[in-house]
């Protein structure tokens, strides 16, 4: 029963960190199992139940907590599920020339299994290729979509943190951005659709709040919200895309929609867990595509794993203005709007 009672503490203390708006790495790392800790606290429950039934006021009172807790990561769960009503309605028209199709890869930069992706691109055949963790290695591998892709912005890196873009469709005004980080770059590009629509691209690979990497959340975040900042201030239709280490529920991901007024198209759908694929219980949906509301969506597909940590995600909208009013709008309180002012200006030279 000893396990039982560590066990139970340990989820509820997971559950509860998360609620500490520190920016630290040992706060922010708890945001990421979501599904793990309902999982867990409802397997917990059922032995509480079933192998020692409660005696004592405080396995009452731990039950009680758990029964609590199962309801609260229930209810944080569930607009990532078909339960729920979809944030970006489904497009009603076949794909046409007010389509693009997107293929986002963080390749691990060590993985040497290149031509996978390159077949994984003959199979999605999209639009408008993101690759990330991709050195000059990568970038010789990948020279043979070329042709198909004319159009590229590419900036290869060693620091696993290297940005590979390439487009069947005209880029126009693209830059590289470091925007936080000197090392750590951004895309920024005008996207023509076949119809002659632009679209304003956002390409992002921030740190990820882990001891190894950056002790604190306090970058990744700032240039999360920065984006949003742009994003909103754009007078084009807006997608933001990438592997923003950060997961889909996260108050920091929140804060950024709600500031961009951008739509996840997994909610309502499912999660579409892209980390880790090496291990099957540790999966979290880390590699994101945001859109303005103007659009719909006409498919989203996590897709095969080859050989990186992440599986890839393929994801096609559709420019549809008459979706403004089908699609949820996002609602930002004064609270909102100061803490991701807060985050903006916040000092990054701190330790």
């Amino acid at each position: 029963m000893n396990v039982i009672r560590s066990a139970s503490t340990i989820v509820l203390l997971a559950s509860v960190i998360p609620l500490i708006r520190s920016d630290h790495w040992t706060f922010r790392v708890f945001e990421y199992p979501r599904l793990q800790k309902l999982f867990l606290n409802a397997v917990l429950m059922a032995l509480m139940l079933t192998v020692y039934f409660p005696h004592t006021v405080f396995d009452t009172v731990l039950l009680s907590a758990l029964a609590v807790n199962l309801v609260y990561l229930g209810y944080l769960v569930l607009p990532f599920t078909v339960l729920a009503k979809k944030q970006l309605v489904s497009s009603t028209r076949p794909a046409d020339d007010n389509n693009i199709k997107v293929l986002i890869a963080n390749v691990y930069q060590d993985n040497r299994r290149s031509n996978a992706y390159q077949q994984l691109i003959d199979q999605c055949t999209p639009d408008v290729i993101l690759m990330v963790e991709t050195d000059t290695w990568w970038e010789q591998q990948m020279a043979t979509i070329e042709t198909n892709y004319p159009h590229q912005i590419k900036m290869p890196l060693n620091n696993t943190y290297g940005m590979l873009l390439y487009s069947r469709l005209e880029l126009a005004d693209g830059s590289v951005n470091f925007l936080v980080e000197d090392d750590i770059p951004s895309i920024e590009v005008n996207v023509k659709l076949r119809s002659g629509q632009l679209v304003k691209l956002y390409c992002l690979h921030p740190k990820p709040p882990v001891p190894q990497e950056n002790p604190r959340s306090t970058e990744r975040d700032k240039e999360i919200l920065m984006v949003a900042e742009k994003a909103k201030r754009s007078d084009l239709p807006v997608m933001v895309m990438g592997d923003l280490n950060d997961v889909a529920w996260s108050y920091t991901t929140e804060l950024f929609c709600k500031i961009s007024g951008l739509l996840d198209p997994r909610r309502g759908r499912g999660f579409f867990n892209s980390f880790n694929a090496k291990y099957f219980f540790l999966r979290f949906p880390l590699d994101h595509i945001f859109c303005s509301t103007d659009f719909s969506l006409t498919s989203i597909r996590r897709m095969p794993h080859c050989g990186s940590d992440h599986f890839p995600m393929c994801v096609n909208l559709r420019y549809t203005p008459a979706a403004v009013n089908r699609n949820e709008e996002l609602e930002v309180t004064a609270e909102d709007q100061e803490l991701a002012r807060e985050k903006i200006n916040a000092d990054t030279d701190t330790e």
